[in-house]
């Protein structure tokens, strides 16, 4: 599995701290880009035991994107250091699209490659506890967890029945 921002170059290709966005500067969101083995049945053929795939291929799983969305719960807390802490926690992992928050709850949306479902919702359910100390983190609970792979997310979006859509990129309040 890869985390990677959408439209984010990869690591080691730019122009390093250059390049990145100036702190609070934000940007929309159009597309995602997915990772170099997305749809690449060709050079590895997923695994398929009525096929008589070639037993010298190497066969490695399509990874596809997940949207993410992890709500989480919990004692009030003061805004600035819910702010901070989510904003932490963007700094950490880049990959995270927006985060919404109150004095005692708050809600995650990025995405997430992975091969499937259950991986992507094992690392989503793992991100609040494995960052709460190093990001500073309210001690909250996960509350709630959507993972939508990415057509179901367009296609909610073109019904307008989905999430409302990821414009601005960042931390800000409910």
């Amino acid at each position: 599995m890869r985390r990677a921002r959408p439209g984010a170059l990869p690591r080691g290709i730019g122009g390093g701290a250059r390049a990145r966005r100036a702190m609070g500067e934000e940007r929309a969101l159009t597309s995602v880009e997915a990772g170099d083995d997305f749809g690449d049945s060709d050079n590895f053929p997923a695994k398929d035991a009525g096929a008589g795939a070639d037993a010298g291929a190497t066969e490695r799983p399509v990874s596809k994107l997940w949207h993410i969305t992890l709500s989480v719960s919990g004692g009030e807390a003061p805004l600035a250091e819910v702010r901070r802490g989510l904003e932490q926690l963007a700094h950490d992992h880049p990959f995270l699209l927006t985060s919404r928050y109150a004095n005692d709850h708050a809600e995650i949306r990025y995405w997430e490659e992975a091969r499937d479902l259950h991986d992507a919702a094992a690392v989503a359910l793992r991100l609040w506890g494995e960052h709460r100390s190093t990001a500073q983190l309210p001690p909250w609970e996960i509350v709630g967890l959507e993972v939508i792979d990415r057509e179901t997310y367009h296609l909610r979006i073109a019904e307008g029945c989905g999430p409302p859509p990821a414009a601005t990129v960042g931390v800000h309040p409910f």
